[in-house]
C-alpha cells in the first residue's frame, strides 16, 4: 500500500478520535456544569450527613478543576438553562 494512502487514513483515522474526544468533552462539560450550580445551590446544613459527604467530595473534584474548564462547563450551563427559556 503507497505510503500516501496510509498517511491518508491515518488523518482520517486521527480526525474521527479527535471529533470522539471533542463530543465526551462537550459531555463532561454539560455534567460539570450542572453539577457545579448544583452544589452552589444546594443548603448544606439541611442535608443528612451521607449527603453532605457526598456534595462535598463533589464540590472538591469541582473545585479541583482548571478555572477555564469550569468556565466553559458554566457557560455551557447558562447557554441551556436560555434555550429552554
Amino acid at each position: 500500500m503507497p505510503v500516501t494512502i496510509l498517511k491518508g487514513q491515518e488523518v482520517f483515522m486521527l480526525r474521527e478520535e479527535m471529533e470522539i474526544l471533542m463530543n465526551e468533552r462537550q459531555s463532561l462539560l454539560d455534567a460539570t456544569g450542572a453539577a457545579a450550580l448544583f452544589i452552589a445551590k444546594l443548603d448544606s446544613a439541611a442535608l443528612p450527613e451521607s449527603v453532605r459527604q457526598a456534595a462535598q467530595l463533589l464540590s472538591c473534584s469541582i473545585n479541583q478543576l482548571p478555572e477555564e474548564t469550569l468556565r466553559d462547563a458554566l457557560e455551557r450551563v447558562r447557554a441551556e438553562s436560555i434555550a429552554h427559556v
